[in-house]
């Protein structure tokens, strides 16, 4: 949900700069305990972003999505608030950042944090925890071998679908004898195929055939004329003969 009652600022100023680049904010609160308008957890993340932003040139270009109560631990595309942003996000391609306070109110745990920042990146949509920009790029030993556990299990994903989509097109071609690709004469006009197969011999006892090109005249004279209504050319004699 964007900006809860507890978030509902009640003069809500954008961070407006010359040549600013938009971005939404971000707030988490793990406990119910420090919920409301006696606490200080919105606030004082807000303030963190607000000041980041007006150094490092962004605005902020609504009131904060806030994901009150909810664990460091939970999906974020299963938290309400977060989800919300997701879709605003989907929806106006002019913003692709998103800050946060810290790594820590993005997710608590380093996988979460990878996936999740996996997950936006994939969107083309910045994450940055103004309390140390280079945290979600960072390249310590635990995020690195994440990164490649990720990168392996996209690939393998990749690699099912390609066999998975292998296996239904040998299936249908065995049950029909072809699958995707263009249709052939034969099914487009298989009368045309037959009577192209009855004029390739001038001779059948003697072995004597017709030239593609002669076939061709012949389905001429007999008003059979390719799909641009000129008569068939050698190659389109040759496909109907051989298949």
């Amino acid at each position: 949900m964007i900006c809860s009652e507890a978030l509902k600022l009640k003069a809500w100023e954008p961070t407006i700069m010359a040549e600013n680049k938009p971005a939404l904010a971000y707030l988490r609160t793990s406990s119910k305990t420090n919920v409301g308008e006696d606490k200080d957890s919105d606030k004082r993340q807000m303030a963190a972003i607000r000041a980041y932003a007006r150094h490092a040139g962004y605005e902020i270009v609504l009131p904060p999505y806030y994901d009150a109560a909810i664990t460091g631990a939970d999906a974020i595309d299963a938290r309400p608030g977060f989800a919300a942003m997701l879709q605003y996000l989907a929806d106006h391609q002019e913003i692709r950042t998103i800050l946060v306070e810290t790594a820590s109110r993005f997710a608590r745990d380093l996988m979460l944090q990878e996936t999740g920042y996996h997950l936006l990146k994939t969107r083309g949509i910045d994450l940055i925890a103004v309390d140390s920009p280079e945290s979600f790029v960072s390249d310590t030993p635990t995020a690195v071998l994440v990164r490649q556990v990720l990168g392996a299990i996209s690939q393998f994903e990749k690699s099912m679908l390609v066999n998975k989509l292998r296996g239904a097109r040998a299936r249908k071609k065995a049950a029909a004898g072809k699958c995707e690709g263009r249709k052939s004469h034969a099914e487009l006009r298989p009368e045309v195929v037959k009577l192209a197969r009855s004029l390739r011999y001038e001779n059948r006892r003697l072995r004597i055939r017709r030239s593609y090109r002669q076939i061709a005249v012949a389905l001429a004279v007999a008003k059979h004329y390719s799909a641009s209504g000129k008569p068939f050319g050698p190659s389109a004699i040759k496909s109907m003969l051989t298949r």
